[in-house]
């Protein structure tokens, strides 16, 4: 069976209070210092923000849906009977950039129901904004209403994308994926943090995004927000996305195609 509204807007609205206090946790913590760890290289970094703002964010879950499954970066998918709802979170998406100081971070925190993604919140607590989306219900940003951008075509567009924490060694790094959409596009940014990345493309700030090697928790509540402002998500060959495959393209749809034609090309040679 469906979710039914009353139980969708219990998920949001716990979702949206676990989000700001996870939020809440990292500004005090980038105000007051933080120790620094590494994981499993040099570059991929994991700090006491990350790990109070999970902690923080399970427990406003589990007091809720103590029943709910939970697949957060740190804690992995807790041990626990299998539901039909299963939330995803991301403590602190942009770990580097908190690390350095850049405010480019945030919470995300998806929602899966029977394995589909059905609800995704967002919240940039730099910029206080939060973004929010519902299947069939639309994409919101700060409770007004979003939508991808008009842009027509590539040569118009402005694309974002990353790089995963192995593209020191990799072979498959992106690098040759970058410089073929720099020579065919308006401009390309990297943000540090593809919960933003997508949360930019529904409301028009980007107009195309394509990453690899993406964990679920990096796409889960943006897939549904870009989604829900108009926007597609697809692999590299154009299939359906699934929040567990290597590879994602984002865009306003209109630019889809182009961007599907030039990954192609670009892992053909």
């Amino acid at each position: 069976m469906p979710l039914s509204s009353t139980e969708y807007e219990s998920l949001t609205r716990t979702a949206i209070q676990a989000a700001r206090q996870g939020g809440a946790i990292l500004l005090d913590y980038a105000k007051k210092g933080f120790q620094i760890h590494k994981k499993d290289q040099a570059i991929n970094l994991v700090t006491e923000a990350d790990l109070r703002s999970e902690e923080s964010v399970i427990q406003t879950i589990r007091h809720a849906f103590p029943e709910h499954q939970i697949l957060s970066e740190e804690q992995g998918l807790q041990d626990i009977p299998t539901h039909p709802v299963k939330w995803i979170v991301d403590p602190l998406d942009g770990t580097t950039n908190f690390a350095h100081g850049f405010p480019m971070y945030n919470v995300s925190i998806g929602v899966e129901y029977e394995g589909t993604c059905v609800l995704g919140v967002v919240y940039d607590p730099t910029r206080d904004e939060l973004f929010l989306a519902q299947t069939g219900k639309g994409a919101t940003l700060n409770g007004m209403p979003i939508h991808v951008s008009a842009t027509p075509k590539l040569n118009e567009a402005l694309l974002v994308t990353g790089f995963a924490y192995d593209v020191h060694t990799a072979k498959d790094n992106n690098l040759k994926e970058f410089c073929a959409f720099t020579v065919r596009t308006r401009g390309i940014r990297r943000t540090g943090t593809a919960a933003i990345d997508l949360c930019y493309i529904a409301c028009g700030r980007f107009d195309g995004f394509w990453e690899l090697h993406l964990n679920p928790w990096d796409t889960a509540a943006g897939k549904v927000i870009v989604e829900e402002a108009g926007g597609s998500v697809t692999d590299y060959a154009g299939k359906p996305y699934s929040i567990y495959g290597n590879t994602i393209i984002a865009t306003n749809s209109r630019i889809h195609q182009e961007m599907v034609e030039v990954l192609k090309s670009c892992r053909q040679q």
